[in-house]
């Protein structure tokens, strides 16, 4: 991976814009599509407010983004009780909450859970990078290019 960070946030929703941007930021600025990084930031966005919804009783959880060339991995930590189940389809359209994991599976290319009763969850969302034609490939893999054969 060409960039990683991790960010260890208060189990509160005033953290979530912090990752939206800093994730945001990081995937723009690598030339990937407007439309790549609002499916990234949206799973990623559901993913935290489950964090900060169901991750009690810690009053933390964390956040762990690894950048390549072409593909985005996102780990949602938290100590919950986890997940007993995954829902199979969408609630009544009457219900307001339900639809978070339903969401993520729909934007991301892959997604797992690592779930403990008692020790909490861990989301991990993965998807393939779609790149602007404008975008520049990192200096490594050009630097490589114009090497000496």
């Amino acid at each position: 991976m060409d960039f990683e960070f991790s960010l260890a946030l208060p189990r509160e929703a005033i953290g979530i814009p912090m990752v939206r941007r800093i994730l945001g930021d990081s995937l723009a600025s690598r030339g990937v599509t407007a439309g790549c990084v609002s499916d990234i930031l949206l799973a990623v966005t559901e993913a935290c407010a489950n964090a900060v919804r169901h991750g009690g009783p810690d009053n933390r959880y964390q956040v762990k983004a690894a950048i390549g060339r072409d593909r985005c991995d996102v780990r949602v930590i938290d100590r919950g009780h986890g997940v007993v189940r995954l829902p199979e389809r969408y609630p009544p359209t009457d219900v307001e909450n339900g639809r978070g994991i339903l969401i993520m599976r729909s934007v991301v290319d892959e997604i797992s859970f690592d779930m403990a009763p008692g020790r909490g969850t861990t989301v991990h969302l993965s998807k393939q990078l779609s790149l602007r034609p404008d975008a520049q490939r990192p200096a490594s893999a050009r630097a490589r290019e114009l090497a000496p054969a």
